[in-house]
């Protein structure tokens, strides 16, 4: 079979600036849309803490079966097999279509989910074999470790089965954060030498360390978050199609609108690959990339109850309104977060924005039981516009300074 058939046509970029999401890419990238519209609806009626802990899980559990193939595809580009992507593309839409079962307590649907879910990492594994790489950004894209307690979980029963996904993710999160890369490269060249394994063919005779191409790696993130904004519109539009429309509906939506456009104006507006007041390259990519998938996390449980208020016009159950209003304030403490790798800023924005942008919807959340649906959505618009008001009001004086001096 000739090169052509195995790997991803697509042209050498004269630059990294060049490069974007190949159509292989986007088409990746329609399972993602699949998997957190199927995550996000772990989150509707009135959730409880199971459910928001089995949505935290299953949704790092999915972001990361993502970020494996995207980085792949981002270091790989036009040596990229295309018959390894679409396999992992199936995978993620298995593990999407088992979510629900997931939820439900059903055996078999817990089991594909695991299943799946360890067969895409080991064969993001065997990728990076076969290209003798190692990822800096991202050691954990070619490791199996965190992989073990979802094997094992195949045996298992709730809630021990829940746990030991927990405890994957947590050694994921280890070996991402404690692991160094050369590490890596030192422990697997040695269990070649033990093995006398051969170099596979066409490549080197050592393994090397790989990087991510920023410019594109951000563009993907970047659409991730564009799909977890769609969530929310798409939460909205279809919680509203099937209710009585009236005037308290209509200012609902428009207010959800609003906060959707809002978040979308301070990730993109004011921030980078989708995540706030994020600079590039401020901070390494082992720790954006966590920061990304809590960012994407914290919008699509916002997203979802969005979707939830649309059946609450009155006032929202307690379960509701936490999950709206601390949703908000985790994206605005994720952001505080990106903001203290940024040099050069002042720290009073900490003070004036961050702090009051993260308390205020817990208050609200807290204190809020008997304010209308409409009037809390409107509160949350509010505050999420006083970042962008800010951040507008701070880059005036050097526009200003940027006239006079021409």
């Amino acid at each position: 079979m000739s090169d052509a058939n195995t790997t991803a046509p697509a042209p050498q970029p004269t630059s990294e600036e060049n490069r974007h999401a190949s159509w292989l890419e986007l088409f990746f990238d329609l399972v993602a849309v699949a998997g957190v519209a199927q995550i996000a609806h772990l989150l509707h009626g009135v959730p409880d803490v199971s459910d928001v802990g089995l949505y935290a899980l299953l949704f790092l559990a999915f972001w990361t079966a993502w970020i494996c193939f995207t980085l792949y595809a981002n270091v790989a580009y036009e040596n990229t097999h295309v018959r390894t992507v679409l396999a992992a593309m199936f995978g993620m839409a298995v593990m999407a279509a088992a979510v629900s079962g997931v939820h439900e307590g059903d055996d078999r649907h817990a089991r594909v989910f695991a299943l799946a879910y360890a067969l895409i990492r080991v064969l993001a594994s065997r990728a990076w074999q076969h290209r003798r790489q190692i990822l800096v950004d991202w050691p954990t894209a070619q490791m199996s470790l965190g992989v073990i307690p979802w094997i094992v979980s195949l045996w298992a029963h709730d809630p021990t089965r829940h746990w030991l996904w927990a405890l994957g993710i947590a050694l994921d999160l280890y070996v991402t954060f404690a692991v160094s890369a050369r590490d890596i490269v030192e422990h697997q060249e040695a269990r070649e030498s033990r093995g006398n394994r051969p170099a596979r063919h066409g490549s080197a005779g050592s393994t090397s360390l790989a990087r991510s191409q920023t410019e594109h790696l951000s563009e993907r993130l970047g659409l991730f978050v564009i799909i977890v904004l769609g969530e929310g519109v798409a939460q909205v539009v279809e919680a509203t199609s099937d209710a009585e429309w009236d005037k308290k509906l209509y200012m609902l939506a428009v207010a959800a609108f609003f906060l959707l456009a809002t978040l979308w104006a301070l990730s993109f507006g004011h921030g980078y690959a989708g995540v706030p007041h994020l600079a590039a390259g401020v901070l390494p990519a082992r720790a954006a990339l966590p920061l990304h998938c809590f960012v994407s996390g914290c919008l699509a449980a916002l997203a979802a109850a969005l979707g939830a208020a649309a059946g609450h016009l009155e006032t929202l159950p307690d379960a509701t309104r936490w999950l709206l209003c601390s949703s908000l304030a985790g994206y605005f403490m994720l952001s505080g977060l990106a903001w203290l790798g940024r040099a050069g800023r002042e720290q009073r924005w900490l003070l004036s924005v961050a702090l009051p942008c993260c308390v205020l919807p817990l208050l609200l959340a807290a204190f809020g039981a008997h304010v209308r649906t409409v009037t809390v959505v409107w509160l949350l618009v509010l505050i999420t516009l006083w970042p962008v008001l800010y951040e507008r009001r701070a880059t005036k004086p050097s526009k200003r300074a940027v006239r006079t001096a021409t």
